[in-house]
């Protein structure tokens, strides 16, 4: 159930191009997260992104080790087709080009949690 989010400062007056780059990108090629041995460490569950004014948010439901998530997500094509066609909106420039462009972006562009909550997933008792 855990959620991460990024933020990403774009410029104001841009809701559709964005909403276009978003929905028009390429596919994930794998929600699978492995470590160095080929070991499944976590997996993408999902998605969301959102954006208002100079604000854009990306978030990611996850379960399992939430730390190999960005070096995964460097190596996948769509990530790198998305980061391309944003450049234009926004507000700061970034180096995401190489894993470790990609890793720092990750870190600074990571919203602290502060709480996550679920419904319950226990049936009504009647």
């Amino acid at each position: 159930m855990p959620y991460a989010a990024l933020t990403f400062r774009v410029r104001p007056g841009h809701e559709d191009e964005l909403a276009e780059v978003f929905t028009s990108g390429p596919a994930l090629e794998s929600p699978v997260i492995t470590d160095e041995h080929g070991r499944e460490t976590a997996r993408l569950l999902g998605t969301g992104v959102f954006v208002k004014d100079d604000v854009l948010v990306r978030f990611i439901h996850y379960e399992g080790d939430f730390s190999g998530i960005a070096r995964h997500l460097a190596s996948q094509r769509h990530v790198h087709v998305i980061e391309d066609r944003i450049v234009p909106y926004l507000a700061d420039a970034r180096d995401t080009a190489t894993a470790d462009g990609f890793a720092a972006f990750f870190r600074a562009a990571s919203m602290r949690c502060l709480t996550q909550s679920s419904a319950d997933t226990q049936p009504a008792r009647t």
